[in-house]
């Protein structure tokens, strides 16, 4: 009974690991597809500006 406790334990763990690992890729893509689309001057310029610097391609 402790080996399936364990096991389940484990698995729950990976899924748990999983679900931030996809949910902060998402938030980031958000960010970025936000900051990248942004009418406002100031945060298109600044997510431009950290585009150079980075090396991403913009133009």
């Amino acid at each position: 009974m402790n080996t399936t406790i364990s096991t389940s334990t484990r698995a729950s763990d990976k899924t748990k690991a999983l679900l931030s690992v996809l949910g902060m890729l998402m938030l980031g893509m958000v960010i970025l597809f936000a900051a990248g689309h942004a009418q406002s001057a100031t945060l298109h310029d600044a997510a431009h500006d950290v585009r150079h610097a980075s090396g991403f391609p913009c133009h």
